[in-house]
């Protein structure tokens, strides 16, 4: 294809994708022709994928004192918020995304009107679950995280806890996994002393990243290991 028919300024990679275009020859519409000027008599335009989908997904990370200055109590409650929103907060490390993660965050935010997740940074996640997690970085957990519409925000803590983020947030709810004993709920004299209220979601069985993880290598260590150029082309 001559590389006149290519924008001068973006040379052709790989992940662009070659849409081709026919017009009528006797057509005389303006807009057939302009594209013909832009494309080229071939009709063959490279279009890349950030084109065809658009920017990626912003992120909804944000830091705590941001988060505090967006939806904090006194933010919340203060005389220029003419319509207080109810703001509901869970945490989690989300490595591995799985279904029982999704729908807890969805019931969590149908509770309010705005639901802010805490994320276990990298450093966190390895004093809780051990060195060789997590498994996906805290960037791309948070990526994850903010492409799901039922999040509005994500706060990334390095603590053990989020009992910082949730005492400085206080948020009006505060939700947990069925699975944690209500006296072990971090955070919740700090929210019910505020007024707030704190839910415990029924328990979902039958999801676990942990089980998830286990499974993989279970199916790596039987799987049988072949030699030689076979072996190669395999793991390729």
């Amino acid at each position: 294809m001559p590389a006149r028919n290519l924008r001068r300024q973006e040379e052709f990679q790989p992940w662009h994708v070659f849409f081709v275009i026919s017009w009528s020859k006797t057509g005389s519409g303006g807009g057939a022709s302009r594209a013909r000027d832009k494309i080229g008599d071939s009709g063959v335009a490279a279009i890349s994928f950030q084109c065809l989908h658009g920017d990626p997904l912003p992120s909804k990370a944000m830091k705590l004192e941001e988060a505090i200055l967006r939806f904090g109590r006194e933010k919340r409650n203060g005389p220029a918020s003419r319509a207080r929103r109810r703001v509901v907060f869970t945490n989690g490390c989300f490595d591995l995304l799985h279904p029982g993660h999704v729908r807890g965050l969805e019931q969590a935010r149908q509770m309010g009107d705005v639901l802010l997740v805490g994320l276990n940074s990298d450093a966190s996640v390895r004093q809780l679950k051990g060195p060789t997690r997590p498994v996906i970085p805290e960037a791309e957990r948070a990526e994850i995280l903010s492409a799901l519409e039922s999040v509005d925000a994500v706060v990334i803590f390095d603590e053990p806890t989020p009992r910082e983020v949730i005492s400085r947030l206080l948020p009006d709810v505060l939700v947990k996994g069925g699975d944690w004993p209500d006296d072990q709920i971090v955070g919740r004299k700090e929210v019910e002393a505020a007024g707030g209220r704190v839910v415990s979601l029924p328990f979902v069985p039958g999801y676990s990243t942990s089980a998830i993880l286990e499974k993989i290598r279970e199916g790596f260590a039987k799987k049988p290991r072949l030699k030689g150029r076979r072996a190669s082309r395999a793991d390729s």
